[in-house]
């Protein structure tokens, strides 16, 4: 068991290399008694260009408190001021966009490791960009079936190693490239299959406790209840797939000791099946706590489902879910990492299913731990201020209340 109650002497290196980066006058860390109150739509930030439906994965640089967005409608990486709630620029490295179909469209998973950015594009291609100038400074390949994207990414600073998946191929596979980080050249290396995973592989997460990455693999041998969480080592093995039942997990995050987030994607009933409207049994929402060291099952938290990115966040010691498929409706989850509780659920918003192609989802987030607020973009819509082009969502404690 490895929940975050008691004594808190083991903290993730999560959390002490921000302590570092936030400095004695930013937000405060994780500490007993920290805030449960709940958080609102704060602001939105109006995305320009073409009207934002298709889009993936978030991420927030603490060290510069800039969000990054793999913004496919523009075919481009957006970049908003996550201090002061901001749209800077966009970056454009040769993506596909969108194609109408994601599986063939870019770009998709976006990392940044101090003047780098890495992000993935159709064509298994990956790119480094230097954010001093916003220019490439390399392209690599991961060599999956002719224009099959590469998906989500992780990176390993330490050790100057990207982890990246192309979830599309099937069987699907993980790449490990390595990166010179002086010069942004990217070095292909091994390849991982997941020659028993039969619904893709999705969110990688870098452990710097145990100096390993770690995989969602939502569906294991055609079997809907039976998922995994898949440990690789530096040097390419896969040491082990960690079983978890009526999850699929999709999004994955390393919270506090050792703790890993799992954000299952589908809803399962009370008798574990995947449930649907018509199930004459109830949902069972749940998101999964696992200790990343001996893939045992810490807590299942009930009350929200449905999600794809999730992220911890350790400004406030709380996870937060995209959940877009929550059977309530679109939300975003928020969790209480020490106590492995629900807090909230915060309605989001899906383009509707009569809406004309392309249609978008609440699948994306990060957390600015400076100021605890998240960052969650919203497809084009008349439901939320300033978005009928597409915004990101500023969620938040009322001004005033803020650590």
């Amino acid at each position: 068991m490895s929940s975050f109650h008691g004594n808190t002497r083991h903290r993730s290196t999560v959390i002490w290399v921000l302590s570092a980066l936030l400095g004695a006058h930013g937000a405060a860390l994780a500490q007993d008694g920290d805030e449960t109150r709940p958080i609102r739509l704060l602001a939105t930030v109006p995305t320009p260009g073409a009207p934002l439906a298709a889009f993936d994965i978030s991420w927030i640089d603490p060290a510069t408190q800039l969000y990054y967005l793999a913004d496919r409608s523009n075919a481009a990486i957006d970049v908003v001021d996550a201090r002061h709630n901001r749209f800077l620029r966009q970056i454009h490295a040769g993506f596909r966009g969108f194609t109408g179909s994601n599986d063939t469209s870019g770009p998709n998973g976006v990392t940044v490791s101090g003047h780098w950015l890495f992000a993935s594009d159709a064509g298994s291609r990956i790119v480094s960009v230097d954010l001093r100038s916003d220019t490439v400074a390399d392209v690599a390949f991961t060599g999956g079936a002719p224009g099959l994207r590469a998906d989500e990414l992780a990176f390993a600073p330490s050790d100057g190693v990207l982890l990246a998946v192309n979830n599309a191929d099937s069987p699907p596979f993980a790449t490990l490239i390595h990166v010179n980080q002086q010069t942004g050249h990217l070095t292909v290396g091994k390849r991982i299959t997941f020659s028993t995973a039969t619904n893709g592989a999705e969110q990688p997460v870098w452990d710097p406790g145990t100096r390993r990455f770690y995989l969602s693999i939502p569906e294991i041998g055609g079997n809907a209840p039976d998922g995994a969480v898949a440990r690789i080592n530096l040097d390419g093995t896969l040491e082990r797939l960690f079983p978890v039942k009526a999850c699929q997990p999709a999004g994955l995050t390393l919270g506090p000791d050792q703790d890993l987030l799992l954000g299952c994607s589908v809803t399962f009933d009370t008798a574990g099946q995947p449930w649907s409207p018509a199930d004459p049994r109830s949902a069972a929402p749940v998101q999964v706590i696992m200790d990343a060291r001996t893939g045992a099952i810490d807590a299942r938290v009930a009350g929200v489902t449905g999600s794809d990115e999730v992220w911890f966040n350790p400004g406030n010691g709380h996870y937060y879910t995209a959940s877009r498929d929550n059977p309530s409706g679109p939300a975003l989850g928020v969790i209480d990492a020490r106590r492995q509780t629900l807090l909230q659920v915060v309605p989001t918003f899906n383009t509707p299913a009569t809406a004309p192609a392309p249609r978008g989802t609440s699948h994306s987030l990060a957390a600015n731990p400076h100021n605890n607020h998240v960052f969650l973009p919203l497809p084009a819509n008349n439901v939320f201020p300033d978005c009928l082009n597409g915004c990101i969502g500023v969620f938040g404690a009322p001004a005033g209340n803020d650590d």
